[in-house]
């Protein structure tokens, strides 16, 4: 390892060895400081262990699925968007498959070989990558306001023209992930922006979770609605949902935990409100005319043709209307009630789990002080930030990925510009 380097990467993850390779690739000198023994180890266990490499969607869907800040790669996207992400990975011979809503994945539904295809590209142009190398802090030139290098906690001091921040955010701290450079982030004089779990198990004290009337119970596209205090719509999501032994989770619960965290900061309250439609394929019409078409058998049976048996009991044990009722016996305001509770299940969340155990982290360095076009500080010239370090986050499904990659492209062929 020299002592001075045109770019030094700190963090080899997603965004960190897609930046290392994009800067390469422009003929520069490129170090890349990891503090674990191995590289790309959130990177392995991204999309259950098969790496969700992109969602080959539209721009638009693409932005509307990063709730977080996703208006901000806009610029970014114009010059390295999911196609190209595409293109990456098959002209260096990963063959990949499209599933369901336009998720990317590698032919060997294996992590390891997006991780081997940047590793082999990073050898290949010359990358030097130190691994248990751990940062300690940057080093300024605070009379030019521009960044010198890196310190290491090993007391080396490793010079620059230009710095990369790919070190994540604190979701999945096994593997590295612990925040470090936040503290770097605030020496440069960037704003933090609050920290908070996003696709994160939801928390809940409803009966049916301390009681364990539907632990285990999973529904299948159903309709998640997260509501403000005047009941409007936060946020709507129709995918699975599973009840837990300490409250929810499933795909569309984990796309209303962010929200549901933001709401509880920003209200202060105690408590978030969501409900479920059991049935968003069928009006409340329809599922009255299926029931009129069964009238003679009992309540329990019709509804178990709509949802899971437990479930239909807790629906029949909240509205206190006996089992093995005969339809035809209820009375119109016990036909609405029912058809109303299967439309709007009510439920309630007191926040999600720890940053620690969701998914991807809400908030971080803040996009305001970045230049979106290319991820450089506008606060310290040659510093640039990647990844989930950023305050942007999305929806599962390869969008944060694509951020990652983004931005990681982004910066990294930026930055080797500008360090001659």
């Amino acid at each position: 390892m020299k002592n001075t380097y045109q770019v030094i990467i700190v963090g080899g993850g997603t965004s960190g060895l897609m930046a290392a390779v994009h800067a390469a690739l422009q003929g520069v000198s490129v170090l890349v400081l990891e503090k674990n023994p191995k590289l790309g180890r959130k990177l392995l266990l991204s999309g259950g262990g098969r790496c969700n490499v992109t969602n080959r969607t539209s721009r638009d869907e693409l932005i509307r699925h990063i709730p977080g800040n996703g208006k901000f790669l806009y610029s970014a996207l114009n010059q390295f968007n999911q196609e190209d992400i595409v293109h990456f990975f098959e002209s260096r011979g990963v063959q990949l498959k499209e599933e369901d809503h336009g998720r990317m994945f590698p032919v060997t539904d294996s992590a390891r070989t997006i991780l081997e295809t940047l590793l082999d590209y990073c050898r290949e142009l010359g990358v030097e990558i130190q691994t248990n190398e751990p940062v300690d802090k940057l080093v300024f030139d605070r009379e030019n306001q521009c960044v010198k290098g890196v310190l290491t906690k090993s007391g080396l001091e490793i010079q620059a023209n230009g710095v990369i921040l790919a070190t994540g955010g604190r979701a999945y701290p096994r593997t590295g992930a612990t925040g470090d450079a936040y503290a770097w982030a605030k020496s440069a004089g960037h704003t933090i922006e609050r920290l908070y779990p996003t696709e994160s198990p939801l928390l809940s004290d409803d009966e049916w979770i301390t009681g364990k009337a539907l632990r285990g119970v999973s529904l299948r596209d159903v309709g998640v609605t997260l509501w403000d205090a005047n009941q409007k719509a936060i946020t709507y999501h129709q995918m699975d949902m599973i009840f837990t032994h300490f409250g929810y989770s499933g795909p569309a619960i984990l796309r209303c935990s962010g929200h549901v965290n933001q709401w509880l900061h920003q209200t202060r309250e105690k408590v978030a409100h969501l409900s479920i439609d059991l049935t968003p394929h069928h009006t409340m019409e329809q599922l009255k005319f299926f029931a009129e078409e069964n009238r003679d058998k009992q309540l329990l049976t019709i509804l178990k043709n709509l949802m899971p048996e437990r479930m239909a009991e807790v629906i029949l044990s909240q509205l206190k209307m006996d089992h093995t009722t005969a339809y035809k016996q209820l009375v119109h305001a016990e036909v609405e009630a029912l058809f109303n509770k299967i439309k709007h299940f009510d439920f309630t969340s007191t926040g999600s789990q720890p940053i620690e155990k969701g998914f991807v982290t809400g908030g971080g360095v803040s996009t305001k002080e970045i230049n979106p076009a290319t991820m450089e500080s506008k606060l310290m010239k040659g510093l640039y930030f990647c990844g989930e370090l950023l305050d942007i986050n999305g929806y599962t499904g390869g969008y944060n990925i694509t951020a990652a990659f983004v931005t990681g492209g982004v910066a990294g062929q930026n930055c080797a510009w500008n360090s001659f």
